[in-house]
């Protein structure tokens, strides 16, 4: 099962996509925030579309103590909307620290600055998806020894 992953964010939607296995992720694309959300949510479904994925998982920013904040109830508002445009499933997942995760990743392969701004949201989108990816398979192990 194919699956593309998004990060949203204020300017830039990172874009992952994992493998048609459903068990790896990698950085995709990045969908600059043009100011018309209808624009915005064509262009993820052209992305989704063009890599014929099922399901569609969004970054869902909870606060530390896992409760919705502000930008949380935004995202939730507008992956009802992004449901609707792409016509596919859209799940929600904890993104949480995939940011963190992914600058530091990227600092790590000494990826410098300038070029770390470019890629970071996609990196953290596949930091996300992979999150989800890897949960789901761990969900699916349990389901099956337990059968």
């Amino acid at each position: 099962m194919r699956a593309v992953g998004l990060d949203l964010g204020s300017k830039r939607i990172g874009v992952a996509l994992s493998n048609s296995e459903g068990t790896l992720a990698t950085p995709y694309d990045t969908v600059e925030r043009s100011g018309d959300i209808a624009r915005d949510h064509r262009a993820i479904k052209a992305l989704v579309e063009e890599a014929e994925a099922e399901i569609v998982v969004i970054g869902l920013p909870l606060s530390l103590d896992g409760s919705d904040g502000p930008m949380a109830k935004k995202y939730r508002a507008e992956s009802v909307e992004i449901e609707s445009a792409v016509g596919v499933a859209v799940v929600l997942w904890d993104e949480r620290f995939t940011t963190v995760t992914a600058e530091q990743s990227l600092m790590r392969q000494d990826v410098d600055g300038k070029r770390r701004r470019k890629i970071i949201d996609k990196v953290a989108a596949t930091v996300m998806l992979q999150g989800w990816l890897d949960a789901k398979e761990f969900e699916d192990d349990r389901v099956a020894s337990d059968e």
